[in-house]
């Protein structure tokens, strides 16, 4: 999420008397996330928005559910290169837990400040949330990271390969098998799955996504709940396996078709296994987490290859604005969404958000795409904030 020094090692075997070179595509993947992260929550009007743009509502996927899953992957890769750089500077493993310990818990008292902004109601507060996943993740994917450490890449690949295998599996069986009371096993809807009833126990539908609804029920479950967070991790310790190849001395494009490789064959495997387990974010099961972690692939490959490899940059500047930035940009865009949705203005009493759709864009465009132009000007708003740190070199790290 943090800006890291992550940097591109020169091929051959004098690679080490040069000075490394920053890996610029994991700021750029990092600052797209970032952009359709706001993007996709600040339409005009959620009655009209196009199809790419809304989350899937229930099974199946859209690209608006690849944004979350390309973060963690993401910030697995970055995760190599931070802590290579952490150890050349003379720092400890025991070290580099504290700091895992530290952020995640950071990041978690972020999220849940996220949560209540800006009323504050602790009796509906939301617990779970993206900042408090991202912590889960981090922490137990970068301790697991630590663990093999000191093993040679082909011992430490086969480590996190045979986690991320485990997880997925025993996810899969758990979804298909362990029973839920009133319901049975094997239940997958919104109102009877393991994930969904597992969160009621613990968090109570109070502090659970508002908009996590069954029809007739109310709140049911919670797309960053706890056993759907298990399958989740498995981005990230992906990202990981991507970062240590990237940190190999092979030549870039070598790098990068492989990378490239591996995310169809990963992108296929989740569309096949589909028809035994359906594709579906909000649940997070095993053929979605496999289908986003090759779409993240994928997608970071043909970025390394147009950012570090072809270097082609003229297009980068709003990107690493978020991405150098991310922790402050998303907190940001939150804290902006929600004072828009909360003053009201004008004489018709409207929200910021409400009156500035009608009054600027709806009046001329119709409804689609006057959504479309507010969520692309609340882009702009958070970018230009943004860019004053950028522009004066301040990078927030956590």
């Amino acid at each position: 999420m943090a800006s890291t020094a992550a940097t591109l090692r020169t091929t051959g075997s004098a690679s080490s008397a040069h000075k490394p070179e920053r890996l610029v595509s994991l700021d750029v993947y990092r600052g797209l996330t970032i952009a359709g992260m706001i993007l996709v929550t600040d339409p005009g009007t959620y009655s009209a928005i196009y199809w790419p743009l809304r989350h899937a509502e229930w099974n199946g996927w859209t690209p608006t559910d690849m944004i979350f899953p390309s973060f963690l992957f993401i910030s697995g890769v970055a995760m190599t290169f931070s802590f290579a750089a952490r150890t050349a500077r003379g720092e400890t493993r025991r070290q580099l837990a504290a700091h895992l310990v530290w952020r995640a818990a950071l990041l978690i008292v972020i999220g849940l400040v996220l949560n209540g902004f800006p009323l504050f109601q602790l009796h509906t507060l939301r617990i779970p949330g993206i900042l408090q996943r991202i912590a889960l993740c981090y922490l137990g994917g970068g301790l697991l990271y630590l663990a093999c450490s000191t093993k040679t890449l082909r011992v430490k690949v086969s480590i996190l390969a045979g986690a991320i295998f485990t997880i997925l599996a025993g996810y899969w069986a758990a979804l298909k098998l362990i029973p839920v009371p009133g319901f049975g096993a094997g239940r997958l809807d919104s109102l009877g799955n393991l994930p969904g009833y597992i969160d009621r126990a613990v968090f109570g539908t109070n502090h659970m996504w508002a908009y996590g609804l069954t029809p007739g029920y109310g709140v049911t479950y919670d797309p960053e709940g706890i056993l759907s967070t298990l399958p989740a991790l498995t981005l990230l310790l992906a990202g990981v396996v991507a970062g240590e190849w990237l940190r190999t001395e092979s030549s870039p494009v070598r790098k990068v078709l492989a990378i490239l490789a591996g995310g169809i064959v990963l992108l296929l495997a989740g569309r096949l296994l589909d028809l035994a387990l359906p594709i579906n974010k909000r649940i997070f099961t095993t053929t979605f987490a496999l289908f986003s972690i090759g779409f993240g692939m994928v997608a970071f490959s043909v970025c390394y290859w147009v950012v570090d490899i072809r270097r082609w940059r003229w297009w980068t500047a709003p990107a690493l604005v978020f991405g150098t930035n991310a922790i402050f940009a998303f907190a940001l865009s939150t804290v902006i969404t929600s004072l828009f949705d909360l003053i009201r203005v004008g004489s018709e009493r409207l929200t910021i958000h409400a009156w500035g759709y009608s009054h600027l864009f709806l009046s001329w465009l119709n409804p689609i795409h006057a959504s479309l132009a507010y969520a692309l000007v609340i882009v702009g708003l958070n970018l230009a904030i943004v860019s004053i740190l950028y522009r004066r070199r301040i990078f927030l790290r956590v």
